[in-house]
């Protein structure tokens, strides 16, 4: 996906003003340092929630950041059982256990609902590594554009991952993603109310956004 940086158009000033310098004071350093200190620590969240999310899927890693930022190298380990797919279509697969008959029916008939009121495809996948089905459910679920794929796993503390689709995130702000896997996702969550608490939560919470209007506002909330 690419991204287009469109600059202002430039100012012609008749007299140009010289340039004046200030020493920095002590208050201005320091709220520089904390917005870079802030800014290191969202990449290296979103860079191990990507790395995080390939790994699940794919069951091999090469190179992850750890929550301190250090990386570290893994063999791969080869990891992609597709004979743990359904052999009839489901946009909710549970290899974990995570979830009851009853939650799994009630998760793809909101989903069913989901799509055919917005047209957008929401599909999870509940596994605890390395039983995977790996890539395969991309064949499986004919992955596209308005696609998103909720991987709900344990592995990595935060049981909440997404792969979101090109569309999906013209309307939606990468925000809302943080913001739900902070929510729900967190390891306090998950261990207090269940997995299956925090599955069910997340699909009914990117259900009520998608829903939503989209505008400056939408998804602002995570309900």
């Amino acid at each position: 996906m690419a991204f287009l940086l469109q600059l202002p158009s430039p100012l012609t000033f008749r007299h140009p003003p010289l340039p004046v310098f200030r020493s920095p004071t002590k208050a201005s350093l320091s709220h520089k340092i904390r917005q870079t200190q802030n800014s290191i620590q969202l990449s290296k969240w979103v860079n191990l929630q990507s790395k995080s999310l390939n790994f699940l899927l794919s069951g091999s890693l090469v190179l992850a950041l750890s929550f301190t930022g250090v990386g570290f190298a893994e063999g791969k380990v080869g990891v992609n059982k597709p004979e743990l797919l359904p052999k009839e279509f489901t946009s909710v697969i549970d290899v974990a256990g995570f979830l009851s008959d009853g939650q799994e029916k009630r998760l793809a008939q909101e989903i069913a609902a989901l799509e055919t009121d917005t047209g957008f495809k929401l599909r999870v996948l509940a596994q605890n590594y390395p039983d995977t089905p790996g890539l395969a459910i991309k064949d499986f679920w004919k992955v596209d554009d308005r696609t998103i794929v909720f991987v709900a796993d344990p592995t990595f503390g935060n049981i909440l991952n997404f792969n979101v689709g090109a569309t999906v995130d013209l309307d939606i702000p990468r925000s809302f993603w943080s913001q739900l896997a902070g929510k729900y996702g967190n390891i306090f969550y998950w261990k207090e109310k269940g997995e299956d608490a925090s599955i069910e939560s997340a699909v009914m919470a990117i259900s009520a956004c998608l829903r939503e209007p989209v505008g400056a506002n939408n998804c602002s909330e995570v309900k």
